[in-house]
């Protein structure tokens, strides 16, 4: 909540350039920069307070958090893929959920994490198809801007390295055969995902976009079934 805050404070300018974004509570002056510096001073000293609760080695694993949240926002102004620092920034759980419990990394949650970086580099480029048009006449780079009508082909590909790597990490951390048939189940959805997607739709991008809220569900209960199985 905090990076997203921080990300709507410092993407301000450019939000109220693109027809989609200008209405967000920022840039359409519903909540003043001053407000949301202090919201997320509110969420950062709660995310502390959570984080002390942890081992030290979380400690210092989800302080380190804090740099790829504070160098993203940034990454649309100077680099054409953005979508993998965002996949590097929004997956960092996928470690720090191993090491709360663990109280240090392994194999696992690393490849966890990879084909975490792998599915949000697919789906947060269906999602930048929705502003292509806007970030080229403001200059915002994009993964959505460099693939182009080949967009299709490079999200399999992240999609199909996304469910590999899920797969190793459940093997690696000793998942039973029922997660592994979840991931069948995985894979389904992205192939649905690559054929319904219409990159010069945008309300086919959101929709897609948005459907990765199941695939989280179908994940977690993949990893359910690995336990009982």
């Amino acid at each position: 909540g905090a990076g997203c805050t921080y990300n709507d404070i410092v993407d301000r300018d450019i939000d109220a350039k693109v027809a989609r974004t200008a209405g967000r509570p920022i840039p359409s002056g519903q909540v003043s920069v001053a407000a949301a510096w202090a919201f997320l001073l509110g969420l950062l000293v709660t995310g502390f307070l959570v984080l002390i609760s942890l081992n030290t080695f979380s400690i210092w694993l989800g302080a380190a958090s804090l740099i790829p949240v504070a160098i993203y926002p940034f990454m649309k102004r100077i680099t054409n893929w953005p979508q993998a620092f965002l996949g590097i920034t929004f997956n960092w759980g996928a470690l720090l959920g191993w090491s709360a419990v663990l109280g240090g990394l392994g194999l696992a949650p690393i490849v966890l994490f990879i084909g975490c970086v792998f599915w949000t580099l697919g789906y947060d480029t269906i999602y930048a198809h929705q502003d292509k048009e806007d970030d080229a006449l403001i200059g915002v780079h994009s993964t959505a801007r460099l693939f182009g009508d080949a967009t299709k082909t490079w999200v399999s590909g992240f999609y199909v390295l996304s469910v590999l790597l899920f797969s190793l990490a459940g093997w690696l951390a000793g998942a039973g055969s029922g997660y592994q048939i979840g991931m069948l189940a995985v894979a389904a959805h992205l192939a649905w995902q690559i054929y319904r997607l219409d990159i010069n739709d945008g309300s086919i991008c959101l929709k897609v976009f948005k459907s990765n809220r199941d695939l989280g569900v179908i994940v977690f209960i993949a990893i359910l079934l690995g336990m009982l199985f």
